[in-house]
């Protein structure tokens, strides 16, 4: 697929088919991905892919997480209950969930260019899979953020950054084109350093 296209066609996709994809394929893409710039060769990115049983108990982490944070604060029992199952019943309808994150530095700077490397890696794996007919959505959710939502899928708070969760899946609905403004580019042609 060009290059340019794929930018410009590429869709985030909210509604997938409940077929698997092959696992030789997702591995292929997120190596594929793997070749975003990132300083010092350092590839701080990971991926945990959760599928078949482990989306069900990831569904139900993310879950436990909304009701921690108050999501449901305001409802009566039987809405907030309601609410609920309709987001899990939603996450449900996803074949795979890849949860993307990164160890922390503790040197802010190489935090930050970790950080940016790992979005980088993202839009990588969005634009592969798009190239093989399989949709993405970066979903950055509260929940990434969550203390006991990280330990609970096998991470370590102290040590680890939740980037994003990527829902893959082929689409089932491809969403129509959303304008884009225009880049505000200031050309700075003229010296602008004042000296005595």
């Amino acid at each position: 697929m060009d290059l340019y296209k794929a930018i410009t066609e590429r869709r985030s996709i909210h509604e997938f088919k409940s077929t698997l994809i092959e696992e030789k394929e997702l591995r292929g893409i997120f190596q594929t991905a793997s070749w975003a710039p990132n300083h010092r060769m350092k590839q701080p990115w990971n991926v945990k892919m959760f599928q078949k049983d482990g989306a069900v108990d990831l569904a139900q982490l993310i879950i436990d997480s909304y009701k921690r944070s108050g999501f449901t604060d305001g409802y009566s029992e039987e809405k907030a209950e309601k609410m609920m199952e309709g987001i899990k019943k939603f996450l449900l309808k996803i074949p795979h969930h890849a949860l993307i994150y990164m160890e922390k530095d503790q040197d802010f700077h190489r935090y930050e260019e970790d950080y940016a490397a790992v979005c980088a890696f993202i839009q990588n794996v969005q634009l592969a899979a798009w190239g093989k007919n399989i949709g993405v959505l970066w979903t950055s959710s509260p929940y990434i953020s969550d203390e006991k939502f990280i330990e609970e899928v096998g991470l370590n708070e102290k040590k680890h950054k939740v980037v994003a969760v990527l829902q893959m899946g082929i689409p089932e609905r491809i969403p129509g084109a959303k304008p884009r403004d225009e880049v505000p580019i200031t050309f700075c042609r003229e010296s602008f350093i004042k000296r005595s």
